[in-house]
């Protein structure tokens, strides 16, 4: 055997070592998970429309663990019970039926943990009778919790016009 046959014996070993290994180092997901978070997120819509806290608070970990940079005050949601008073009272706001939608879902997904980012959209009528019409931008960070997507993160955003320092509510693309 020469000295260059026993090398690339070497390296094809090396390669073929090392693609077994890969996707436990990468942590690639398994099969379905994006079809489980995009059915995660179709629950949040049918939860939101139905003014639903309980369900909507479902799609998210429960507990202290739960961070939310929310586009009202204060600057974070630390756990899950002050997210669902932020959820109450922004319900409180509207009488009448909403029409939340979720448009522009991209996710990226590994074995335990994935992220998304969306344009969600809500209209509706304030309690003193006045159209809403509001778009944001989600950004979600999720953990695979007993084989469950739960989202763990959520920064929602609006862009704002530094020259006038107002809040683009209708964002365009």
């Amino acid at each position: 055997m020469t000295i260059m046959t026993r090398k690339a014996k070497h390296v094809y070993a090396a390669l073929l070592g090392a693609a077994f290994c890969l996707p436990s180092v990468t942590g690639y997901a398994a099969g379905g998970d994006e079809q489980k978070i995009k059915a995660l997120e179709a629950q949040f819509v049918a939860a939101f429309n139905g003014k639903d806290v309980d369900a909507i608070m479902k799609v998210y970990v429960p507990g202290k663990s739960l961070l939310v940079f929310d586009v009202t005050p204060p600057r974070q949601y630390v756990g899950a019970d002050a997210y669902r008073k932020d959820w109450m009272d922004l319900f409180a706001m509207f009488k009448g039926p909403l029409k939340f939608e979720i448009s522009d879902l991209a996710i990226t997904a590994g074995s335990d943990v994935a992220f998304s980012h969306s344009i969600q959209h809500v209209a509706g009528t304030d309690t003193k009778g006045q159209p809403v019409d509001l778009t944001v931008r989600v950004t979600d960070g999720y953990r695979k919790i007993n084989g469950r997507w739960l989202i763990a993160h959520e920064h929602v955003s609006v862009p704002v016009d530094l020259s006038t320092g107002k809040a683009d509510l209708a964002s365009k693309p």
